[in-house]
């Protein structure tokens, strides 16, 4: 059988060729169907191509606003090894920044960022990030609260069977979004999410899911909720368990540290405000006695938390999660099969999965000389201030002088904040370098680009470390002419360096995958021989064993295990975070207005997943091209809001604040909170000048409009989430044509 591994999970190839569903999974995804579709993109990038400015030497001033030369593959391999060695000669590697991201392919051997740093540790060293914009946040906060053994994704959730069989409450915060889980990292075999939501509410249980849009709830009762404010909230759901005598006093006196000194916030003692649910009704727009009865309702039944991963992409993002934690832990469900707290059910395929997990390797990236790194969402912040420094997680940060910036894998230009700054930033370096296959908005302020081959063009293996099926994925097809692999690119580049033995370590691509399935071997023998796997053309561990693994959070520390935290125990107050002195991340769970530096305009933004893409993959595919309105992205809110503005379906529209201004087609949908716009993440930033002057992105992207201050000093997160935005009919009708005939 010929399986094509994506992002989207497993598929057979089929005649033409075209992709169809795998046979063993019970809810395939049908964006993943859709991949084969990108071999015909006109916006492919076909041949290695240089920037007119750059090849002049305008110093980045013309990058985004440029045309470019196509060069032959050696002549781009040895000026990008020519310029490599230019700048970490005058200026040391630090001054390499090596970007990438972790979505560029579903392949363990071609995966675009192993690769990157593979070669530039060969070559002396790089700047590089740490965290992801996903769940940056949460990585470093939870260390603190929970101990590191719980800040992995989805090492805070119980497994889904356990919750089927135990919990009959979940109350969510920012819901449970099924297509999100159409997502896995390494791919997956079986998309089981949906069915494991069905089986708990078959089993009598019930989901309170607490969010500003109502396609957030998968199932069971919607409470609107205002954006920001899911903190006030929970500190006053503990406020009420307090105040009523049902907090579990047992769990907290013998498994947590700090407990009556957070009491002393919630009753108000420290600050005059007691936290009281008529306290965050004003606050949140819900109901104080929705508030209590949920509350009472966590203490008395067998219940489980759980946040989705946008609320810690926010200004003071790590407050809901403590929060939540503190909620938890004084309902007293924390460590018992199938209750407690879970960050992000739904959020990807895995989370909640009872599997055993595969253990395997990555391609080896070597050791990288320089020590200097960022947390990944402050890259404008690197670009701009060389010198400088950023404080983080209690340390402080040098910030080298940043003279190449080499991109392989990932598309900052989707997933990065206040697009404009970082636009005017990415003018700072000498040079960037970027890998891409299709003419994205990095691509297109880039310097040198080179064409890379897509997933579905090269061999590899894919396998998630937090899923049980691993993957042969031949290539469906060839590559356009001439289009190499990244490993191939960096290779040719290592040979002008003298470094292309230590890179291909004496492999053809052929040999490294055969090289790294033997290393899932190891880790698993019961796995198949080489031959019989690429036969197969997957595995899957535990394939014939119908019980499922548990997962129980917090078990071992209700056994007598204490957590890696300084304490031993769950801290609801943090002297180590205490000792770092931030005004921004105080010592406990407190309510922080995220809108105070925010610009009083009428509305709040939400920038979910799509659910017609990954991110800004897949974005000129059929089922993302459909779900636009006249080539725009489709921004949804309530009626009530649109009718004061005169705007209807379909109606072409600004959405702006100080950072931007980015164009919509508009939709009414009562189910979204009075307030609150949605436009999905992941249009293509599509900047132009209009008639009036106005720089103005086309592509409905929202992260035009997003802060790029970190989430607080303690984690420099992305803060993405829910910025204050107006919208107005549109001023250039001009523009419509001008997207037309760009798309």
């Amino acid at each position: 059988m010929q399986i094509f591994a994506s992002h989207f999970g497993f598929f057979e190839v089929g005649p033409g060729p075209t992709l169809k569903p795998f046979r063993h999974d019970p809810a395939p995804s049908p964006v993943g169907l859709t991949h084969l579709d990108l071999a015909r993109d006109p916006a492919r990038v076909r041949v290695p191509m240089a920037r007119k400015g750059w090849l002049a030497g305008d110093g980045g001033a013309a990058r985004g606003d440029d045309t470019y030369v196509e060069l032959s593959l050696e002549e781009a391999t040895a000026l990008a090894a020519r310029e490599l060695d230019r700048v970490r000669t005058a200026h040391g590697n630090r001054a390499i920044f090596g970007g990438s991201y972790g979505w560029g392919s579903a392949g363990r051997f071609h995966h675009p960022q192993s690769q990157l740093k593979r070669f530039l540790n060969l070559a002396g060293g790089f700047t590089f990030a740490v965290n992801t914009y996903s769940y940056g946040t949460a990585k470093v906060i939870l260390p603190h609260v929970v101990g590191a053994e719980h800040a992995e994704v989805g090492a805070l959730a119980p497994s889904w069977d356990q919750i089927v069989e135990h919990c009959r409450l979940i109350v969510a915060f920012g819901g449970m979004r099924l297509a999100n889980a159409q997502v896995e990292a390494g791919s997956t075999g079986a998309h089981r999410v949906g069915d494991w939501l069905e089986r708990f509410r078959a089993a009598g249980g019930e989901i309170v899911t607490l969010s500003p849009d109502a396609r957030d709830a998968v199932q069971g009762r919607h409470i609107p909720i205002r954006p920001g404010s899911d903190t006030a909230a929970m500190l006053a759901m503990c406020h009420t368990l307090l105040e009523e005598g049902l907090a579990d006093a047992a769990f907290l006196g013998s498994f947590t540290t700090g407990a009556e000194e957070f009491a002393r916030h919630l009753l108000g003692q420290d600050d005059g405000t007691p936290k009281s649910a008529d306290w965050a009704a004003a606050l949140c727009g819900v109901p104080a006695e929705d508030l209590r009865a949920l509350a009472r309702r966590l203490a008395a039944e067998p219940s489980l938390l759980n946040l989705a991963w946008s609320l810690q992409r926010a200004r003071f993002g790590e407050q809901p999660y403590w929060a939540s934690v503190a909620l938890a832990a004084m309902a007293g469900v924390m460590g018992r099969p199938g209750l407690g707290l879970a960050l992000g059910l739904s959020a990807v395929s895995s989370v909640g999965q009872p599997v055993r997990g595969l253990r395997g390797p990555s391609f080896p990236m070597g050791t990288n000389p320089v020590s200097d790194y960022i947390p990944v969402a402050r890259i404008t912040d690197l670009l701009e201030r060389p010198g400088g420094t950023l404080p983080y997680d209690g340390k402080m940060l040098d910030l080298p002088d940043i003279r190449l910036v080499w991109w392989a894998g990932g598309n900052p230009y989707h997933h990065h904040q206040d697009l404009f700054r970082l636009e005017r930033a990415w003018t700072r370096p000498d040079t960037v370098i970027v890998h891409e296959n299709v003419w994205t908005a990095t691509a297109r302020h880039a310097d040198l680009v080179f064409p890379s081959a897509m997933p579905f063009e090269r061999s590899d293996i894919a396998g998630s470390s937090r899923d049980r099926w691993l993957a042969y994925s031949p290539a469906v097809m060839p590559p356009p002419p001439g289009v190499p692999t990244d490993h191939e690119v960096f290779a040719r580049i290592a040979a002008h360096l003298g470094l292309e033995n230590a890179f291909r370590d004496g492999r053809d691509e052929a040999a490294w995958l055969e090289h790294l399935y033997d290393r899932y071997r190891m880790a698993h023998p019961e796995l198949p021989d080489w031959d019989r796997f690429r036969q197969d053309g997957y595995a899957c561990l535990d394939a014939d064993q119908a019980a499922p693994r548990p997962m129980v959070p917090f078990a071992q520390l209700r056994a007598g295990h204490p957590l890696s935290t300084p304490s031993g125990r769950i801290e609801l107050v943090s002297d180590r975070i205490a000792g770092f002195a931030l005004s921004d991340c105080p010592s406990h769970p407190t309510w922080l207005d995220p809108d105070g530096e925010e610009e009083p305009l009428p509305f709040h933004l939400l920038s979910p997943q799509p659910e017609t893409r990954l991110h800004s993959q897949l974005d000129p595919g059929p089922l993302a091209r459909d779900a636009r309105a006249q080539g725009f992205e489709v921004l949804r809110a309530h009626p009530d809001d649109l009718s004061p503005l005169e705007l209807d379906t379909g109606d072409i529209a600004e959405v702006f604040n100080a950072r931007g201004v980015t164009l919509v087609s508009v939709a009414p949908d009562p189910g979204v909170r009075r307030g609150t716009l949605v436009l999905p993440t992941g249009g293509w930033f599509d900047p132009v000048t209009d008639a009036l002057g106005r720089r103005v992105d086309l592509g409905g992207n929202p992260n035009v409009l997003t802060s790029d201050a970190g989430s607080s000093a303690l984690s420099q997160g992305a803060s993405a989430n829910h910025p204050r935005v107006g919208l107005r009919p549109l001023a250039d009708p001009t523009l419509i044509e001008i997207r037309k005939a760009r798309l």
